[in-house]
């Protein structure tokens, strides 16, 4: 089981540091769950040397595709990689969203991200409006492929698929269980044979009383977390379920 923690754009670097340690301190060294963290950008540094040892990784919530040069307030995978960071997301929602991310800029992203090492978390997911309209496995495996397009299936399988519908980001609405097992099994079959270990994660308003039922389901390997994840004491709840199955 994989448990990630986005934290976005929250905290100064005290609050940072304090969430960390509670973290480092909440006997977070499992067994059998992968835990990791996505601080803000600035953070990063001073949260991995507390966590580090405690067997929590670190990743960074964004990337650029370029490797260096005149790119002003642009991070590269390589010095996200430079400071410690296993993992990056791309893809995001609110990136996609806020920021008009395409589905050819995210996949260039992934494939700048296992360029340098790092492991890329792929967000997936549809809006409100796309899964009224019953559009949801399209979405998604249109997001998919534009990956694979890029990467190959090799590429798009060593990786992390995150589902996060839009609509549930941030809203307290979760999907149902079923729901999702659904995504993730359509998710699954895109993957073929060579996808068999890849991690699929849900991330949607997941929290200590609905990730029990999440993580149960056959192919929901864990969750991305985004709010609960600010809550010291919430997030080590949610890692303790994922390691009870």
């Amino acid at each position: 089981m994989l448990v990630a923690g986005n934290w976005k754009m929250n905290g100064l670097l005290n609050d940072a540091e304090h969430l960390a340690e509670k973290l480092a301190s909440g006997n977070t060294q499992n067994r059998n769950t992968e835990v990791i963290i996505f601080p803000p950008f600035l953070h990063i540094s001073a949260v991995a040397r507390i966590v580090q040892k405690f067997d929590i990784k670190t990743g960074g919530q964004n990337c650029s595709v370029a490797e260096s040069g005149a790119n002003t307030g642009e991070i590269s995978c390589e010095m996200l990689l430079d400071i410690g960071c296993s993992h990056v997301i791309v893809g995001h929602s609110e990136r996609r969203s806020l920021h008009g991310e395409t589905d050819a800029l995210v996949a260039k992203k992934y494939a700048a991200a296992l360029d340098v090492g790092l492991t890329p978390i792929l967000c997936v997911g549809e809006s409100l409006e796309q899964h009224n309209s019953g559009e949801t496995e399209e979405v998604v495996v249109r997001q998919l492929s534009s990956v694979r397009e890029t990467v190959g299936l090799g590429g798009l399988c060593s990786g992390i698929i995150a589902y996060e519908p839009l609509w549930s980001i941030g809203t307290g609405r979760a999907a149902l269980p079923s729901k999702v097992q659904s995504v993730h099994e359509t998710i699954r079959s895109c993957l073929g044979d060579e996808g068999a270990k890849t991690r699929i994660v849900y991330g949607g308003s997941l929290n200590s009383q609905n990730s029990a039922a999440m993580f149960a389901e056959k192919d929901i390997d864990g969750g991305l977390v985004g709010g609960a994840s600010l809550q010291a004491e919430e997030f080590l709840r949610i890692i303790k379920m994922a390691e009870r199955l």
